[in-house]
């Protein structure tokens, strides 16, 4: 057999094994004037048109890309002005660029840990995450959702002098959030570092919007913190920040760092924009808060599927995956983009509506969201009669 055709051969089947356990995606262009309620705008500032003219008149300054790694000719001022600012918001000594939040958890989780590491994981992590451990090498454990118990269990059974413990701030596909004290005790009870990846709290959680860590825990508590831009923030890239030690020594070894051009010059200026509202406008966090809210009343009173969640990630856990495509394009009819989450993003018999809410949002967008569930209730309700 030629080699192209073993390769062919291996995608087909690979293409139809997927197909036949009907998790094949697809990726579909959303429609004008279609209401969005998956994606992760939280602020709405993605579309605040200061944002979008500061990008353009940072293009217009610095030119369309940086044109080289940060360690070559690519660091310009925009970007150094950022971090600086990211260092303070976040109350660290120093905050570092990468170009995406997956690029940050793969450099920090190489660049820190080795064959010498325990690396302790909540289950529910995102897959950047599982990914960066695997990478570095480490010994990897993965202890029970938010449980200190099963956390503290596995580290007295391990023998490595490094342990690092890491955790979303926020889980994306739960929308709950880690208990950031208790972590900080285990892992200082272990002589371990925490690492917190906040990119669903930063901009939406805690004192001047900061995340689920910020200002309140510091360095001495959660040594490594990662946050990113696309999504609060409404632009892209993310960042760590800790004190100036972690930081020199990610940008040293941390490869996907190193070895990639940095975040193009208008993006870090649109970022110090969208920064600045943030730290000023208040109110754009007390209407998404408002709408969160809202939504959960409407919800509760349909007898929805809700999760604990209070934050802008809302899922709808309907368990089976069937029943989850199927909403989900009943919604789409009504004009209505949700996300349809199902294995193996989230554990078998666990599929759902996952439901976000923005500050663009108005009472009227989310009227015509919980009109569209109502629909997909009494749809289900008639087939079943």
């Amino acid at each position: 057999m030629p080699v192209s055709d073993a390769w062919h051969q291996r995608l087909a089947q690979a293409r139809l094994s997927r197909q036949q356990t009907q998790r094949w995606r697809t990726r579909g262009v959303v429609a004008a004037g279609t209401l969005d309620f998956a994606g992760n705008d939280y602020l709405g500032l993605a579309q605040d048109p200061r944002v979008s003219e500061a990008q353009a008149e940072g293009a217009r300054r610095f030119g369309s890309g940086a044109g080289a790694s940060h360690l070559v000719s690519g660091h310009l001022e925009i970007h150094e002005a950022l971090e600086n600012a990211l260092a303070r918001w976040t109350g660290r000594q120093r905050a570092l660029l990468f170009s995406t939040g997956y690029m940050a958890n793969l450099g920090v989780l190489q660049a820190l840990a080795n064959a010498d590491t325990a690396i302790f994981q909540d289950r529910l992590n995102h897959a950047s995450l599982l990914d960066g451990a695997t990478l570095s090498g480490a010994r990897s454990r993965r202890f029970h959702h938010r449980d200190a118990n099963d956390l503290n269990r596995l580290m007295d059974r391990s023998q490595c002098s490094h342990k690092l413990v890491v955790s979303d701030g926020v889980f994306s596909m739960d929308g709950d959030g880690a208990d950031i004290a208790t972590l900080a005790q285990v892992s200082q009870r272990h002589r371990a570092w925490l690492m917190i990846d906040d990119a669903h709290g930063i901009g939406v959680l805690g004192d001047n919007g900061s995340g689920c860590v910020g200002t309140r825990w510091g360095s001495a508590d959660v040594p490594v913190l990662v946050g990113t831009l696309g999504k609060a923030l409404g632009t892209a890239g993310a960042f760590v920040a800790g004190d100036a030690a972690l930081i020199e020594h990610i940008t040293q070894f941390a490869r996907s760092y190193v070895y990639t051009t940095a975040q193009p010059p208008s993006i870090a200026a649109a970022t110090l924009k969208a920064l600045e509202i943030v730290q000023g406008e208040p109110e754009h966090r007390d209407h998404l808060n408002a709408n969160i809210a809202y939504f959960r009343r409407g919800a509760l009173q349909l007898g929805l599927p809700l999760s604990t969640s209070t934050t802008p990630i809302q899922p709808l856990l309907l368990g089976s995956e069937d029943r989850t495509l199927g909403w989900a394009a009943t919604l789409a009819k009504h004009g209505l983009q949700v996300g349809a989450i199902r294995p193996p993003t989230v554990p078998n018999g666990e599929a759902r509506l996952r439901i976000t809410l923005s500050a663009r949002h108005g009472r009227r967008d989310i009227d015509r969201l919980l009109e569209g569930l109502n629909a997909c209730q009494r749809a289900e309700a008639t087939c079943h009669a």
